[in-house]
């Protein structure tokens, strides 16, 4: 198997993982400025998704936190920092449970699975993934699962990853939530977007009050669950602010 990374900068290493079927490329704004800020920043593709390789049959999150485990040996960075957008929140969680030693900190960008989205997002967010559907049907679906209104889901027309979203989902699925909800006691931020469907609020809420203290916690508001495209300041700002943080202790 091979799993493929962008990697930017030198200095402490922070892995990457992307939203559900979609790759680094979402990080591409995130990464040069954490590069630019003295980081070494590795984006990665999950399986099934650019160039990375192996099997996506019978997966479980278990499976996706150890490549976790081996984009961290391969940048030669252990204890690395892991930040994991929407499907890549619930991987970063899991490698900080089951390799403590390997991760130093863990950032969620657009945290969910213990509050529902609704459903009209639930279902939009299906629908993102069917190669048949009209390019403006397309489009709407984006907009309702992903983006805030006012702003515009066409800079993510492309990069959709159905096959390896169907082997995340399955994995999600076959991966006992108590495994990694609280990821482990690695140091915590949460960045949610208030205006979030399918992640809603409540979702980030809910950890940082079971984890009081280890858990940091930033709304920000004009953005739903791409977050990243929509408010890429913001979210850099936060992410900075806490790898910093850390850094410093």
């Amino acid at each position: 198997m091979r799993i493929a990374c962008t990697v930017r900068g030198e200095g402490p290493p922070v892995v990457l993982v992307p939203s559900l079927g979609r790759g680094a490329g979402d990080f591409d704004d995130l990464g040069r400025r954490l590069a630019q800020a003295g980081f070494t920043a590795a984006a990665m593709d999950c399986r099934g998704v650019g160039k990375s390789t192996g099997p996506m049959d019978h997966l479980t999150l278990h499976d996706y936190a150890r490549d976790v485990a081996l984009v961290i040996a391969c940048i030669g960075g252990a204890p690395a920092h892991v930040v994991g957008h929407a499907f890549g929140n619930r991987v970063a969680r899991c490698a900080a449970a089951d390799a403590p030693a390997l991760v130093r900190s863990v950032t969620l960008l657009a945290a969910g699975g213990q509050v529902e989205p609704d459903a009209d997002a639930w279902r939009a967010l299906a629908r993102v993934f069917r190669a048949d559907l009209p390019d403006a049907d397309h489009l709407a679906a984006v907009a309702t699962a992903f983006f805030a209104p006012g702003h515009d889901p066409a800079v993510w027309r492309d990069g959709w990853w159905p096959e390896a979203a169907a082997a995340q989902r399955a994995a999600v699925a076959a991966t006992d939530p108590h495994d990694f909800r609280g990821g482990g006691d690695a140091p915590m931020l949460i960045v949610q977007g208030l205006g979030d469907r399918v992640a809603p609020p409540a979702n980030g809420r809910a950890l940082r009050d079971e984890s009081p203290g280890r858990v940091r916690l930033v709304e920000i508001a004009d953005a739903g669950h791409a977050l990243l495209p929509e408010q890429p300041e913001a979210v850099a700002a936060a992410v900075l602010d806490f790898l910093r943080l850390i850094e410093a202790r």
